[in-house]
């Protein structure tokens, strides 16, 4: 699926522009999680500004820290919150 493969890139560089890591996109990996142990180092205010980006960018509404833990996984589980956001 094309889309999602685009939708992926976007979703690393959004990671690395708005966190201001110091990584490259393709560095991260598609299942690599975000938070926690083998992660990319990210946090709470991290999850926030990410919890804002995706609202801003792609309309997706994240209404609580449960729901924000299931999204907030890896770039995987972004896409695919987008993408369910989308399909309704």
């Amino acid at each position: 699926m094309e889309d999602a493969k685009v939708l992926k890139n976007q979703i690393k560089k959004m990671l690395v522009d708005n966190l201001m890591l110091q990584l490259k996109p393709e560095e991260i990996g598609d299942a690599q999680p975000l938070f926690g142990p083998g992660s990319i180092g990210l946090d709470s205010v991290d999850a926030l500004q990410i919890v804002v980006a995706l609202d801003k960018n792609y309309g997706v509404k994240i209404p609580d820290p449960a729901a924000a833990k299931q999204v907030l996984q890896s770039v995987d589980t972004i896409v695919a919150a987008i993408q369910t956001g989308r399909s309704k």
